[in-house]
């Protein structure tokens, strides 16, 4: 992997990554663009202790612009984007909006038992899988999936040095359904400033189920799936993808290195390039489930920064809201309202369906 450091008009960090042979020169962003000040906040929940972003400035980001206003495709004449390079193979830069960021400007500090807040200091870096508008991940070549995972890796290993960071989640979404403001093909990566509800309740799981039974929880899932088989959709050398015995979406898989790693900078030669073809061969599946393209959330969940990182296993959790032909589950009032998920499928037979493609 071949990496290009370089700054965006407005001073944000922009990186490109090309395969190892690829020589590039950082180009001159010739926009005129002001210089940016989130004003992040974090704002802590009485009632649950869960940590709320208040980031009112994201409220003016690009929405739905035409295929030829897109700004994550490469300049050209006549339109500067995000990108100043005429090409790219994959490109890394922070966001514009950002939920958290380095920059935002210090809250004012108010201590009290039921109002609890601080900066959101932490990142917010949009992921380009390549130039072509019209593509998505599943038409990338291993080649390409496998410098996204480069990517992802180096990413989080210099996220991880910034002192404001607690932890590092590369994810994608993809599809109207989820929510997609920008068409192109692109992911991105949260850095923040504390650890995530979900990252922190599968990580206090894992820790009591040592302390209980002194084993691994994410090695017992994932060996017991392995014995059962029944939910398991595909298997490699190195890594595995099944559904959850309990899922809650509609469609959710779970894909899991064999080899214990914590993160994603600790996966090695043979686990980074045996990923690529697995995960293209997941997202084929999933797109020949239904007559249209699956809409999808996928994202790491990898150890913290800095704590909790004893029991971690680094595993990518998908999550789909496509619940049938023409149809998407609403979270509605048990989910939204309550957590009380209620999945309408049985996994064993989404999982016999997805082997059968």
């Amino acid at each position: 992997m071949h990496r290009t450091n370089g700054l965006l008009a407005d001073g944000r960090e922009i990186v490109w990554y090309d395969i190892d042979g690829t020589a590039r020169v950082a180009p001159r962003d010739e926009r005129d663009l002001p210089s940016t000040y989130p004003d992040s906040q974090m704002r802590c929940d009485p009632l649950t202790g869960d940590w709320i972003a208040v980031a009112s400035h994201r409220q003016t980001r690009t929405f739905m612009p035409s295929a030829s206003e897109c700004p994550l495709c490469p300049s050209k004449d006549g339109w500067l984007s995000e990108v100043p390079s005429r090409d790219y193979e994959v490109v890394v830069f922070e966001n514009r909006f950002p939920s958290f960021s380095t920059h935002s400007q210090p809250a004012p500090t108010v201590e009290t038992p039921l109002q609890q807040t601080s900066a959101g200091l932490g990142r917010c870096e949009v992921v380009c899988f390549g130039s072509d508008h019209n593509a998505s991940f599943a038409d990338l070549s291993p080649e390409r999936a496998r410098l996204i995972l480069d990517a992802w890796a180096d990413r989080t290993h210099a996220l991880s040095q910034i002192d404001t960071i607690e932890y590092v989640y590369p994810f994608e979404n993809r599809g109207a359904e989820i929510g997609v403001t920008l068409q192109h093909p692109h992911g991105q990566i949260y850095g923040y400033p504390y650890v995530p509800h979900v990252a922190s309740r599968e990580l206090a799981s894992a820790e009591a189920y040592a302390a209980e039974h002194g084993r691994n929880l994410f090695g017992d899932i994932i060996e017991s799936e392995r014995r059962d088989g029944a939910r398991v959709i595909a298997q490699t050398e190195e890594w595995i993808a099944f559904l959850p015995f309990a899922s809650r979406w509609p469609i959710e898989i779970h894909v899991y290195p064999l080899r214990r790693v914590r993160d994603l900078p600790e996966l090695d030669t043979a686990q980074r390039d045996d990923f690529a073809h697995l995960y293209l061969d997941l997202l084929g599946r999933l797109d020949r489930l239904y007559s249209q393209p699956t809409p999808y959330i996928s994202g790491w969940q990898q150890a913290p920064v800095r704590q909790h990182r004893e029991e971690a296993w680094l595993h990518l959790e998908l999550l789909s809201v496509r619940r049938a032909e023409g149809k998407v589950k609403f979270l509605a009032g048990s989910e939204s309202g309550q957590g009380g998920w209620v999945n309408d499928g049985q996994p064993e037979q989404l999982a016999e369906r997805l082997r059968s493609l």
